[in-house]
């Protein structure tokens, strides 16, 4: 990891990508593993916003666990390797595909969530906001698939991105800025498959940034990137290093 560091070490500008990789670190199931959420029945349905408006109660179900049940989630070594490299000045911002607010959690300030998150809940009918605490309280107690709902009857819904809704621009905006503006972009846990997520290091490159890819499967970029890693733990414990160093000078 020693061109890894060296090169976060002489960059003016450091942004990160995360993607699943980063949390099963922390136990919690990737979407699309062998016991993720797409392996459910009426999976396709789960995250789709013509079923969710249709039949609620399947989101809620399919999520009792996943979503619903990240409160007995810890943010692993990567989380707080992220966190402790962008206290000390390094890593400018964190452009996340996960919905687990882990990043957060952990400490982190710059997250992007391009794919939405479960932070806030919003009402279908007339908008009216919740957060995620206090949707886990309305559901607390009940069986998996009970819908929270609002007061005029709407059922809530996370600002998670489903299919059929158009990405968070704000947050997808800032992404790509930050995309452009690093000198070293590092691309953790994911394998790039998703877009248009998956583009973003691509705007890094076009850029003349240099790329740094830690996965254990292969990416479509590997052969454009500066260096490409298996392990996410030992990618932790190089920043760990890293920032101790930092603090010794």
């Amino acid at each position: 990891m020693e061109r890894l560091v060296k090169a976060i070490k002489n960059a003016k500008c450091v942004g990160a990508l995360t993607g699943a990789g980063v949390s099963t670190l922390c136990g919690i199931p990737d979407f699309r593993g062998p016991k993720g959420l797409y392996r459910q029945p009426d999976a396709e349905r789960i995250f789709d916003i013509d079923w969710f408006d249709r039949d609620p109660s399947i989101y809620y179900r399919g999520c009792s666990q996943l979503v619903y049940g990240l409160a007995s989630f810890k943010p692993g070594p990567v989380h707080k390797a992220l966190a402790a490299l962008e206290k000390v000045g390094y890593l400018k911002g964190i452009a996340t595909q996960n919905i687990d607010m882990l990043h957060q959690k952990a400490g982190s300030k710059n997250v992007y969530e391009v794919h939405g998150s479960p932070i806030l809940h919003h009402c279908r009918r007339c908008g009216d906001e919740k957060t995620f605490d206090e949707v886990l309280e309305m559901l607390a107690g009940k069986e998996p698939g009970f819908v929270p709902r609002c007061k005029c009857g709407g059922a809530y819904k996370p600002d998670i991105t489903f299919f059929g809704e158009a990405l968070p621009e704000k947050a997808f905006v800032a992404a790509q800025s930050l995309a452009i503006k690093s000198d070293v972009f590092l691309v953790l846990g994911t394998s790039l498959t998703v877009f248009p997520a998956a583009g973003l290091p691509r705007l890094t490159l076009q850029a003349s940034g240099k790329v740094f890819i830690v996965n254990a499967q292969p990416t479509p970029l590997d052969e454009y990137a500066e260096a490409r890693y298996d392990d996410l733990t030992e990618f932790a414990d190089a920043v760990a290093g890293l920032v101790k160093e930092q603090g010794e000078i």
